[in-house]
């Protein structure tokens, strides 16, 4: 794996490319009742896979945001709010800034509903944007439509072009899906990402599960999730860590629990620790998360 942490520490960026949106969060007060009212308490609060990974990065190394927003007053207002956590934020903006709605129930599990507006449109991208740039993360949901797709693919390859690492979040089995297995697989290769972080149900849609040849194929590094279980780390096709999840008492919500380990994980890189120092420090960002509504870290 590249390893950018001597550049880093003259200032070296980690490049977040992605969404950036408004969540409605609902958390249920019960169980759902179909056709009828059910208690809840619902937050609105930035959101977007990319951007969660740059605000909880953002405290921790030099970090940038790229995507694109509404040109309307929730777009401005979410660039302020990502702004004011750090984050040097290079949006385009244009159309209408999108929104999530999640519903989280009692477990913390949470079922998503997203309008991803402007976000999806992110094309022609300045290339100064990567200036400095070290290290760029994307997660797979810019893979849903054109012209986002290829814009991804463009931004990896320039940032390798520059020397830089790259990341890819598998980021949800609906997405997945909904491009097939084959599709899927042969745009993580044209993205060609150092690291590649996937969940369980993402590793096994995949057929990532333990390793082998086709996960060498992928990417240098798998890091495969599996919740409070331990986290797999795979590489050149071998599991070579399995580390530990501590306990996290008060779970209530799960949405952004991927992107926080992504953040912890991609900053400890970025300042020289190892895959299993990494996978700690994405694991207590996560930590920081799952017990707040939306991806907000606990202060």
């Amino acid at each position: 794996m590249p390893s950018p942490a001597d550049g880093a520490a003259d200032g070296a960026v980690l490049a977040v490319v992605g969404d950036l949106v408004e969540d409605i969060v609902v958390w249920a007060g019960e169980p759902v009742r179909a056709a009828t009212d059910t208690a809840a308490r619902v937050f609105r609060s930035r959101g977007g896979s990319a951007a969660n990974v740059a605000a909880l990065a953002g405290t921790r190394v030099p970090t940038r945001f790229i995507g694109r927003v509404g040109a309307d007053a929730a777009g401005e207002a979410l660039v302020a709010d990502l702004a004011s956590r750090g984050v040097d934020v290079r949006v385009q903006r244009e159309g209408r800034t999108g929104t999530v709605v999640l519903l989280v129930d009692a477990e913390g599990e949470r079922t998503m509903f997203p309008d991803r507006g402007a976000s999806a449109q992110l094309a022609d991208v300045d290339p100064a944007w990567l200036d400095g740039v070290a290290w760029l993360h994307a997660p797979a949901y810019g893979f849903e439509r054109e012209p986002m797709r290829a814009e991804l693919l463009r931004l990896a390859d320039g940032a390798r072009g520059r020397g830089a690492g790259t990341s890819l979040d598998a980021s949800s089995t609906g997405l997945l899906a909904g491009l097939g297995v084959e599709a899927a697989l042969e745009l993580v290769r044209g993205f060609a990402p150092d690291v590649l972080f996937a969940n369980e149900d993402e590793a096994a849609f995949l057929g990532l599960t333990g390793g082998g040849a086709l996960a060498a194929s992928l990417a240098r590094t798998v890091v495969v999730k599996h919740g409070p279980l331990p986290t797999d780390v795979i590489e050149g096709g071998e599991l070579a860590a399995r580390v530990d999840v501590r306990p996290v008492p008060g779970i209530r919500d799960l949405t952004g629990a991927g992107d926080a380990f992504a953040a912890g994980f991609l900053a400890a890189i970025l300042t020289g620790a190892d895959t299993a120092a990494a996978c700690r420090a994405g694991h207590a960002v996560a930590a920081s998360v799952i017990v707040n509504p939306g991806a907000q870290a606990s202060t």
